[in-house]
């Protein structure tokens, strides 16, 4: 699988997921790719001209932005959005929340077409369809 944290997180939670996954699942922060900066409309269709990606993001703005929305709704990307309350929280709970969740996101990636959107809560081990 491919995964794409996006700029809202720190390249450390990429890099980290990076090392654990290696040989398994190319993760990559944005910046690598993109560089700082770039917009998300940018982003979300260049990926998904390359097929299937699975973002992890902390801007839910792309969930309300009406054209960011539109692009990733027609995209081949798959989106993993931390709840507002994982956001703020510290990166170490972040990072643990992920890798508790890792599983489900594997396999609900590999259920949904390309446009869907989820929430990573705090607590439950369920993912929210947003």
């Amino acid at each position: 699988m491919k995964v794409l944290v996006d700029e809202n997180l720190p390249p450390a939670l990429a890099r980290s997921l990076h090392a654990l996954f290696s040989g398994k699942h190319e993760i990559i922060h944005v910046r690598e790719r993109f560089g700082p900066g770039v917009k998300d409309v940018q982003w979300i269709g260049e990926l998904s001209a390359e097929g299937r990606w699975i973002v992890i993001s902390g801007d839910r703005r792309i969930t309300r932005n009406k054209a960011e929305y539109n692009a990733f709704r027609s995209s081949h990307l798959v989106g993993f959005f931390l709840s507002k309350g994982l956001y703020k929280s510290p990166l170490i709970k972040q990072m643990e929340r992920i890798l508790a969740l890792w599983q489900t996101i594997e396999t609900q990636a590999g259920l949904v077409q390309g446009g869907a959107m989820f929430e990573l809560s705090m607590t439950s081990t369920r993912v929210k369809q947003l």
